[in-house]
């Protein structure tokens, strides 16, 4: 019996964890107001809100990161006082957090096993155990990677399952995991689901974040949903539907979005891709946008689907092919020549290659802008300032004034933010690369809004993601790539989830 069936019949006497009337501020902000949360051993619970509710920093006091303002911890009935997180393992609680902690220049084998978990002999630390340890531990993920490999030459999401089992190595009693899908193709979400159910037999307790909220439904029995840092509810995910925990995570219910209508074919590409091959990631590409077309690059981890938005910023250097653009070859080396061809690209991962966090809303929005202008360009002109004061209310940017530093804004305003920088050099071209990861729902359908304005307006853009329901909700085709090839092409018409990913696993055209 799953512990939701046993909390319907009155439930273990204590939870393995639990948080009673928790506070927390930074500076002038509550973050957590009063929180309550409480976990049972085999269960999987998870924490649901929008970017800036407060879970993240739950899951910080949770596992000793930080610590409460007021409130108690306690475990299995007694409070207990962590005052970090080398304490927090030691009670048994493991987190796996949204930014990565391995060692890039060590392996994956003395990753997973990192400090004084490795074996050890007589003669030191017992190398051939550690390794068969390590291949253990990835094995219950289903994941291949070899204990030798250096972690820096992993993809992310063997990198993301290499940090999961670390987390597993130790006694594990609780296992938090904050957003652990969002760099993880569908084979391997699934691979981690297993794990996470065959823990869930073992009695370990996981506290689990995901913005997919088909997830949240298909791994969890039990989820509890904040909003601006307030408890609004708690309760058995078999008694939620899709409608209500949205409607408790935003306090209002989700607008419905209309789909666009199909596009109408342009006679002129406005960007085109003709046999293009980048050495060791993909080869002979070829695809056209029109003007005012949203044309989505579908593929599993690996297939190259985000090299090729790389490619055509300058990123990566062509080995073959050519790149078109109103009708020309161009040759685009560096990311400024692509910047001068009229491209904008929104990287994959906004905190590297996207944003500089430190600096301010107004600074990160004018930052491409700035970058190609003249000596005599004033960044803070009345002109520029006023730009950015109508992204900010167009893109419905939560901030407390133009010069906060984006660190502080939630991931959600971050992405408006980014989008914003590039929308600000007028491209003819827009590419997006996962462009909605790490926000919440909320945040999504504003940035499915501002990308179908924008195509409205004339600008053709391109979109890698990872997500299915996503690229059939925005994108007028859809290409589909294979280990490195376009598998096939799919219009609006003819695409649904289960054709995109028969051509991902192969099954050419």
């Amino acid at each position: 019996m799953i512990v939701s069936d046993t909390l319907r019949a009155g439930g273990p006497a204590l939870p393995v964890l639990e948080a009673a009337g928790v506070m927390k501020a930074y500076g002038g902000v509550q973050a957590l107001k009063g929180v309550d949360f409480a976990l049972f051993g085999g269960e999987v619970h998870a924490l649901c809100g929008e970017n800036g509710s407060g879970k993240s920093t739950m899951l910080k006091i949770l596992s000793a990161q930080i610590a409460p303002d007021a409130g108690t911890i306690s475990m299995n009935g007694a409070a207990v006082s962590m005052r970090n997180p080398v304490e927090s393992l030691a009670a048994g609680i493991s987190m796996v957090t949204q930014e990565r902690t391995l060692v890039s220049e060590l392996s994956v084998g003395e990753n997973v096993l990192l400090g004084p978990r490795k074996p050890r002999s007589r003669w030191g630390i017992d190398w051939r155990a550690t390794r068969q340890r390590a291949r253990e531990a990835l094995d219950a993920l289903d994941c291949d990677a070899d204990v030798d490999d250096l972690v820096q030459n992993l993809p992310p999401g063997q990198a993301q399952l290499v940090e999961i089992a670390r987390a597993l190595t130790n006694d594990t009693k609780v296992l938090i995991l904050d957003e652990p899908t969002s760099s993880l193709s569908a084979h391997e979400v699934d691979s981690l689901f297993r794990a996470m159910r065959a823990l869930r037999e073992r009695g370990v307790a996981t506290v689990f974040i995901s913005h997919r909220t088909q997830e949240v439904f298909e791994i969890s029995d039990r989820l509890t949903v904040l909003r601006d840092g307030r408890l609004v509810s708690t309760g058995v995910a078999a008694d939620y539907s899709p409608t209500r925990l949205v409607s408790d995570m935003l306090g209002r219910e989700l607008s419905a979005f209309v789909p666009p209508p199909e596009y109408q074919t342009s006679a002129d590409a406005v960007l085109s891709l003709d046999a293009l091959s980048v050495r060791g990631k993909f080869s002979d590409v070829s695809l056209s946008v029109g003007k005012g077309e949203i044309v989505g690059i579908a593929g599993l981890v690996g297939a190259g689907h985000s090299e090729v938005l790389e490619t055509i910023f300058g990123l990566h250097q062509r080995e073959a092919g050519r790149i078109i653009i109103g009708g020309k070859a161009v040759s685009i080396k560096d990311a400024p020549a692509a910047i001068r061809a009229g491209i904008g690209f929104v990287p994959g991962d906004r905190k590297v290659g996207g944003l500089v966090l430190d600096m301010s809303v107004l600074e990160n929005a004018l930052m491409a802008r700035t970058s190609t202008a003249t000596r005599w360009a004033r960044p803070r002109s009345a002109s520029s300032v006023a730009f950015v004061e109508q992204c900010v209310a167009d893109f419905s940017i939560v901030t407390e004034s133009l010069d906060t530093p984006v660190v502080r804004l939630s991931g959600g305003n971050q992405q408006k933010v980014l989008i914003s920088k590039w929308i600000g050099t007028n491209p003819s071209i827009l590419l997006l690369d996962e462009p909605t990861r790490g926000v919440d729902v909320g945040a999504k359908a504003e940035i499915y809004r501002i990308l179908l304005a924008q195509r409205d307006a004339g600008l053709s853009i391109v979109i890698s993601s990872s997500e299915a329901p996503e690229l059939l909700t925005l994108c007028d085709r859809i290409v589909v790539m294979h280990a490195g090839r376009v598998a096939g092409t799919l219009h609006k018409h003819e695409a649904d989830e289960g054709a995109i990913f028969r051509l991902a696993m192969g099954h050419v055209q």
